[in-house]
């Protein structure tokens, strides 16, 4: 497999001139990862200061209630900031600080990344831009006043939806016109070498997974589900997994308002391959390649691209993919809310909505592990009247 490329997807198509910045990212990438000492201090990091490793939860009563089989959660959202994103963006500050970076800049649009790189910014005191769309700084205010209070700039991005994609783009191009910033990208998009990094820096999630199930079952899971917006979560779960065949690997898109009313932002169930953001992947785009408006009621899933990998894994076969609404993600997140006394993120909320229709048709035998990505708390205020409260 040619470097940069998961089978026909990845790559680098960027204007000429970022690509010698995009070529010392990677030396330095690679360099830092075949290095012990900056090994070390990353595991001596994601220890001490963002909590692992985090824990692994059977839910009971959750598998009570539906009947069939086990359900298993992965607790990314016992991390320090509430998320998976710390793990990335830990990696990329350490990355940052090596090549002599002083400056951070992001994208976010749930704000756990914003709120992740404002977090890794402040320990490394680095100075720190987080492009936010307009509408997700509304919705996420909870996650902006964090990032505020730990020092970042949070610049509002009014263009085309206002959401994650535009403010994907406003990153992109202050990183191309501010050669002296290191860009933290937060999902496993983007051109070569992010979707390499990110899942790196991600997998921490998918080996203790691994090492937690082997340990607590004697064997590995039946199931990995993952939520899939960019597709960070969902590649640091399934890279501990893709040579095991005998556990199903299964991401879980937003369905949003129904695939057929065109309000989703599912790419692989209804995308084809194309270009987004310097890569080639799945994209839901128009007859001439545009990037189409999407829509999801989770703001970490409305992202109208997803990360390279993904693409390969669904086209070799490896891994399905799948699409829940935004009801279906609303209910699941009252479920586990109720049931077990864990408030989930409604990006996670997807992958739970899935695994609460696969539970009732599995045998007392089999299990199924769902990687909940990050917690509900920046969510409550949108999801309450939903729920009638």
């Amino acid at each position: 497999m040619r470097r940069g490329f998961f089978g026909e997807y990845g790559g680098a198509f960027v204007p000429e001139a970022l690509l010698p910045r995009l070529e010392e990212l990677d030396r330095a990438f690679v360099e830092a990862t075949a290095d012990g000492e900056f090994e070390r201090e990353y595991v001596r990091l994601l220890k001490e200061y963002v909590g692992r490793p985090s824990a692994l939860t059977e839910c009971a009563n959750v598998s009570r209630h539906c009947g069939g089989g086990r359900l298993f959660l992965k607790r990314e959202d016992l991390n320090h900031t509430g998320a998976h994103k710390i793990n990335n963006a830990l990696g990329q500050a350490l990355l940052a600080r090596r090549m002599g970076k002083k400056e951070l800049i992001a994208e976010t649009g749930a704000g756990m990344h914003g709120t992740a790189t404002a977090t890794v910014a402040a320990l490394f005191g680095m100075k720190c831009t987080v492009y936010m769309g307009a509408v997700d700084v509304k919705r996420q205010a909870p996650n902006v006043a964090r990032m505020k209070a730990l020092g970042a700039e949070v610049v509002e991005v009014h263009d085309g939806l206002a959401t994650l994609k535009e403010a994907v783009d406003a990153a992109l191009t202050a990183y191309v016109e501010q050669p002296e910033t290191f860009y933290l990208l937060g999902s496993a998009v983007g051109p070569h070498p992010f979707p390499t990094m990110v899942r790196r820096f991600q997998s921490v999630i998918g080996r203790e997974a691994r090492e937690q199930f082997l340990a607590r079952e004697g064997r590995l899971p039946d199931y990995a589900l993952a939520c899939v917006g960019g597709g960070s979560n969902a590649i640091g779960l399934f890279s501990a997994f893709v040579d095991d065949a005998s556990v199903k690997l299964v991401g879980v898109e937003p369905a949003g308002r129904g695939l057929h009313t065109g309000d989703h932002a599912a790419t692989l169930v209804a995308g084809r391959p194309g270009l987004i953001h310097g890569f080639r992947s799945y994209v839901l785009a128009d007859g001439a390649g545009e990037p189409l408006p999407v829509y999801s009621i989770s703001a970490g899933l409305d992202y109208p691209g997803v990360g390279p990998e993904h693409a390969f894994l669904k086209d070799s076969g490896r891994a399905s993919y799948v699409a829940v609404t935004d009801d279906e993600a609303v209910e699941a997140f009252r479920t586990l809310c109720r049931l077990e006394g864990i408030i989930p993120a409604l990006e996670s909320a997807h992958a739970l909505a899935q695994a609460l229709k696969m539970l009732p048709g599995l045998r007392e035998d089999e299990t199924l592990l769902v990687n909940l990505s990050g917690r509900g708390d920046k969510d409550l205020d949108q999801v309450l009247p939903l729920l009638g409260l």
